[in-house]
């Protein structure tokens, strides 16, 4: 059935949020537009930079959002509710990676056996950081 599940998170603008991506190893596959004249209002970026890792993240202006889905609701593009959570190999190296971010959640050890720390990334998005078997 589902192949893969990828989220887009709206922005006002990409490169700040791609910026915060690319320091979890995230790297860039598709631009729109694609000429690279001016900024993107659409990128999907992918661990490693390989489309088959199975691990992306798209970002999207809300702007090129209300222009592409003109018969959804405009309010849905408005505000951030997003709330990732990412497994990492290393949350110690992760949170270093992040250093200067806003951190919402403190760095804590979990009932269920991880280790997490909570980011916001600039375009108001929630990333949950969380390593499993950590000291």
């Amino acid at each position: 059935m589902i192949l893969q599940s990828t989220p887009v998170l709206f922005v006002d603008a990409v490169e700040p949020s791609e910026t915060f991506f690319a320091k979890l190893g995230f790297e860039r596959t598709v631009s729109v537009p694609e000429d690279g004249d001016g900024p993107a209002d659409f990128v999907i970026l992918m661990q490693g930079g390989r489309n088959d890792s199975g691990l992306g993240v798209m970002l999207q202006t809300r702007a090129a959002a209300r222009g592409d889905m003109t018969d959804a609701d405009p309010a849905l593009f408005e505000g951030a509710g997003s709330f990732l959570f990412l497994s990492v190999a290393d949350v110690g190296a992760a949170t270093r990676a992040l250093a200067g971010h806003e951190i919402f959640l403190p760095r804590r050890k979990t009932f269920y056996g991880a280790t997490e720390i909570g980011f916001r990334e600039p375009g108001g998005h929630h990333v949950v950081l969380a390593q499993y078997g950590a000291d």
